[in-house]
C-alpha cells in the first residue's frame, strides 16, 4: 500500500487556543506530527509517501525538505477548500495501487498502527473497496458515526449509533474508492464525511476495523491529552 497524509486543514481551533504553529508541526511524542507520521507510514511497509500540505504552511515543506525516510516522498501543496478536495489531489498525487491514508491529526499507540494497517490491507486484499479505522471513543464536536454488521460498514452519518462507533481518520482505499472520490467531488459532494456516506449508499463494500482509542488534534486540550496519553504508555 502507499501512504498518504492529509494536511490540508487550517488548524483553526488550535490557532484560536493559542499554539502558534501550523497542525502539522505540533508536536506529539516529542516530534513534529508529521514527521512522526511519516515515520510511522514508513516503518509499517507503505511502498511510497505522499503528504497533501496546504500552500500556505511553508514551514512545514522546509521541515521537510532533504529528511530522508527511507522512501520515496511526494509533497502536494493544496489550496483546497474541503477534505474531499485534498484528498482527491493527494490521490491524484499516488502511483496506481491501495492506498493507506490518514488524517495529519490521528494519533495512536505504535501497536495500533501495526494492527491497523495488516487488517486494512487484508481487508482490500479480499476485495473490499475502502477501510474506515474506527474507535469507540468518542471526543469531537461532530463525529462521523459508523454502523457495523460484524466488520462491515452499513450506515455512515451524524446520528449516534449503539453501541458507540466513530471514524478515527485513517482509511484504506482501493483503486475502486480512489475513483469514486474524484466522481463524488465532481458531483459537488465537498467534505471526507459525504464521500464515505456515499460509498456505503451507493452499496461498496466497505468495512472497518476497530481500535480501542484514537486522538483526533483540533485543539489544544487534544494535544495535551495525547501527550500524556503516550507518555504514559512508555512509563
Amino acid at each position: 500500500m502507499h501512504g498518504l497524509i492529509l494536511a490540508g486543514g487550517e488548524g483553526s481551533r488550535l490557532a484560536a487556543g493559542g499554539i502558534a504553529v501550523p497542525k502539522p508541526l505540533v508536536e506529539v511524542a516529542g516530534k513534529p506530527q508529521i514527521v512522526g507520521l511519516l515515520e510511522t507510514l514508513a516503518a509499517l511497509g507503505c511502498s511510497s509517501l505522499t503528504c497533501a500540505v496546504r500552500a500556505d504552511f511553508p514551514a512545514v515543506r522546509r521541515l521537510l525538505d532533504g529528511r530522508r525516510f527511507g522512501l520515496p516522498l511526494t509533497m502536494v501543496e493544496c489550496r483546497t477548500p474541503s477534505s474531499l478536495h485534498t484528498l482527491v489531489e493527494g490521490l491524484a498525487a499516488v502511483a496506481a495501487g491501495p492506498v493507506f491514508c490518514s488524517m495529519v491529526d490521528t494519533v495512536m499507540r505504535p501497536e495500533d498502527w501495526r494492527s491497523v494497517y495488516r487488517a486494512t490491507g487484508a481487508q482490500l486484499e479480499n476485495g473490499v473497496d475502502a477501510v474506515l479505522v474506527v474507535t469507540p471513543y468518542v471526543d469531537d464536536e461532530s463525529p462521523v458515526y459508523v454502523s457495523r454488521q460484524g466488520d462491515a460498514v452499513r450506515a455512515v452519518g451524524g446520528a449516534p449509533t449503539e453501541p458507540r462507533c466513530v471514524t478515527g481518520g485513517v482509511y484504506g482505499f482501493s483503486a475502486g474508492a480512489r475513483r469514486a472520490a474524484a466522481e463524488a467531488l465532481g458531483r459537488g459532494v465537498q467534505r471526507m464525511r459525504g464521500f464515505l456516506k456515499a460509498l456505503v449508499d451507493e452499496g461498496r463494500r466497505v468495512a472497518a476495523v476497530e481500535v480501542a482509542r484514537i486522538i483526533d488534534i483540533d485543539r489544544p486540550s487534544d494535544l495535551q491529552t495525547a501527550n500524556a496519553w503516550l507518555a504514559a504508555r512508555e512509563r
